[in-house]
């Protein structure tokens, strides 16, 4: 046995930096959240490597992030790792001064205008469609699933979509505006099933290739097309799970550009994760790696953005669902690892399974939240019926 092996066997929490405070500061953090630092449970923390504390505490989640990306640190469960420490809300109370510039930025300046807007479409989505393929369902739906009756992956997608066509109460013949539209999950299921014309705009030319081919003989017409440059009358409108990259700065333009292409009398569903708190920022290791640019919205901002625009008729949130869904993806994307191991690497990997299983333990904590709103122009008259199941 080698020496650095003895040792970490007399010590039970190796690689623990000299900072006896910051020390001290971590133990009483993760301990509150019932997880120990080389412990025996699978959500316990293990320490690979120094400094660990120091890069949390300096730089929140960015530096956690990075940490782990880099092999210092790792848990068995991650997922329940986050759920449990994200469940005390003590994390809130962490805020770097290093990570200033970031906050500041988010909140005055518009980082999701139209020339940084494309970010995120390169970065994330132009990933390769055979990735997402190997990752999702049959339709590549890259949004929360509804697992209300569902007991798979795909039965809850396909629930999901029904239920917005529902809710939008979509009729054969209606046209359909879909903003942010993916790889046209939403329009080829709501042409296939209930008889609609759609079109999707999209930032992704990955998305916009793969779904043009791909539904060539459907009513369907795909456009690589910024939302606000949109400008044309629909029956309905739906936006799933692109709310999240719109930015703080736009919201209020976003709402008056569905307002101005929405016929009288229509609907607009709008899917989209929250946050729990008005002020607070992005995540910084989410907005570095996988997201560029993204920002979730309040309740209160999206009530602000849309007042004298739009009728709230239904709000629902199914954000415990999303767990569900991120765990199907993360359990795909293990299975078809081997395929990609050699041209994205151990770097990617880790960094992949630390946004799926940190962002399932978030929403496992309700620290964030999935909602769908139903908007009408001028409210329905009589009222509107309401759709859950």
């Amino acid at each position: 046995m080698s020496t650095e092996m003895l040792k970490q066997e007399r010590d039970p929490e190796p690689f623990i930096s000299g900072n006896s405070r910051l020390h001290r500061a971590t133990v009483d953090l993760l301990g509150q959240a019932g997880i120990r630092i080389n412990g025996n449970n699978p959500w316990d923390m293990q320490l690979k490597r120094p400094g660990v504390p120091e890069r949390a505490f300096s730089q929140g989640n960015l530096g956690l992030g990075e940490a782990y990306v880099d092999g210092a640190w790792d848990a068995e469960a991650l997922d329940e790792f986050f759920a449990r420490l994200l469940g005390t809300r003590l994390t809130n109370d962490i805020q770097p001064l290093r990570l200033l510039g970031h906050a500041l930025m988010a909140r005055y300046l518009n980082r999701q205008n139209i020339k940084r807007a494309k970010k995120v479409g390169e970065v994330h989505y132009d990933l390769g469609n055979d990735f997402y393929t190997s990752m999702l369902d049959s339709r590549l739906t890259y949004t929360c699933g509804y697992w209300e009756t569902a007991t798979n992956l795909e039965e809850a997608q396909e629930a999901k979509l029904d239920l917005i066509c529902r809710k939008l109460q979509l009729k054969p013949g209606m046209r359909v505006l879909d903003i942010g539209c993916g790889w046209g999950s939403f329009m080829s299921y709501a042409a296939q099933h209930y008889g609609v014309q759609a079109v999707g705009v999209s930032i992704s030319k990955e998305q916009v290739a793969w779904a043009k081919q791909r539904y060539e003989g459907l009513p369907l017409e795909f456009r690589l097309q910024d939302y606000r440059e949109v400008d044309e009358r629909f029956d309905a409108i739906v936006s799933i799970g692109m709310f999240e990259h719109v930015g703080r700065k736009n919201y209020r333009t976003y709402m008056e550009m569905a307002h101005r292409c929405l016929n009288q009398g229509g609907l607009f569903l709008l899917h989209t994760i929250g946050k729990n708190q008005r002020k607070s920022v992005p995540d910084p290791w989410i907005d570095k790696y996988i997201f560029p640019n993204g920002d979730l919205p309040s309740v209160g901002q999206i009530g602000d953005a849309l007042d004298d625009l739009f009728v709230v008729e239904d709000l629902h949130n199914f954000g415990a669902d999303y767990d569900k869904t991120l765990m199907a993806w993360h359990a795909n994307f293990e299975a078809a690892w081997p395929r990609f191991e050699k041209s994205l690497g151990t770097r990617f990997y880790r960094m992949w399974r630390y946004y799926l299983l940190s962002c399932a333990g978030a929403f496992r904590a309700r620290d964030i939240q999935l909602w769908q709103w139903v908007l009408s122009k001028e409210g329905v008259r009589d009222g509107y019926h309401r759709e859950r199941i």
